[in-house]
């Protein structure tokens, strides 16, 4: 096969995604709210890192088939370049698995950022050993098929998010969240004010913490949102 034989989105610019990894997957969900995004581009509870600890962050490049057949996705795998994370609509089919360790270590080795999967996988000890950050509904054992073609580089719906090849993919132990390429900056900004909101809540809930320790005058620990919905 040609490399060039589907065509890949441009790769998201590196200083996106260094700022896109300061943040965790809810973070850039709370971003999207009030955008319009059908549920703030969080995928369905149940698709999760096979290991809680994996993360990643990358350029979205998709791939749709059905019925546990996995031709597509081997064809997409071979196709694919490094900095891509591999989104899979595989109609979270749940008669057949879609991969497993071999074609996540292929993966790996091509240089792919991370693969999830609307579907079942299989092989899981071989997976968490390599590493190679995979979200996907669980695990079966049961062999996939191999029919093709499917669709590879269009549109397409991932657990219940549309998601379009170039968008943002952040994934980590809490789930994986999508942000559509032209809402990027937007989702970024909003995420770094959310960050900061973060970061001074902590002060305040450790400096609440101290007080009580020392048997000081405890400081009121509400947010101001909290205090503002009780009309005080």
């Amino acid at each position: 096969m040609e490399n060039n034989y589907f065509e890949l989105p441009p790769l998201l610019d590196e200083g996106i995604i260094k700022r896109a990894s300061r943040f965790g997957s809810a973070e850039l969900c709370d971003g999207m709210k009030g955008m319009g995004v059908p549920n703030d581009g969080c995928l369905a509870a149940e698709i999760l890192p096979i290991e809680k600890n994996m993360r990643m962050v990358g350029t979205a490049c998709t791939v749709e088939t059905k019925d546990g057949d996995n031709f597509p996705i081997h064809v997409a795998i071979y196709q694919g370049k490094p900095g891509y994370v591999l989104m899979i609509d595989g109609k979270a089919c749940q008669e057949r698995t879609y991969l497993g360790d071999l074609m996540g270590a292929a993966a790996k080795a091509i240089g792919f950022n991370g693969i999830v999967c609307d579907g079942f996988v299989r092989d899981r000890l071989g997976l968490e050993e390599l590493g190679m950050p995979i979200f996907s509904r669980g695990f079966m054992q049961r062999t996939p098929s191999k029919k093709g073609p499917g669709k590879i580089n269009t549109p397409i719906t991932c657990g219940g998010v549309e998601v379009h090849p170039g968008d943002l993919v952040l994934g980590d132990a809490d789930g994986v969240t999508v942000v559509p390429k032209d809402l990027i900056e937007a989702v970024l900004e909003k995420a770094e004010e959310k960050l900061e909101y973060e970061k001074n809540r902590r002060i305040k809930i450790a400096e609440y913490a101290k007080a009580r320790e020392e048997g000081k005058v405890l400081p009121d620990l509400a947010p101001g949102w909290v205090r503002e919905m009780l009309g005080k």
